[in-house]
């Protein structure tokens, strides 16, 4: 099992934990190099953000699929 494999089995489940430690660790490094970087911090933010998704996704995952509908 890699470790992106091992990350992503202790995210499931906590998406909303992750957006925000995603959030604080980018302007953490704002602050730290005084906004110096920040689009590239933004672009790995949004990037980020797209991998896990909205939580209406994260809902329409979890759901399975309705059932074909039968005439």
């Amino acid at each position: 099992m890699s470790m992106l494999d091992k990350l992503k089995g202790m995210i499931k489940g906590h998406e909303d934990v992750a957006r925000q430690g995603v959030e604080k660790a980018g302007d953490a490094v704002d602050a730290k190099t005084g906004n110096k970087y920040q689009s590239q911090v933004d672009t790995a933010q949004r990037k980020l953000h797209e991998q896990l998704g909205t939580q209406e996704q994260q809902q329409n995952r979890q759901q399975p699929p309705p059932p074909p509908a039968q005439e």
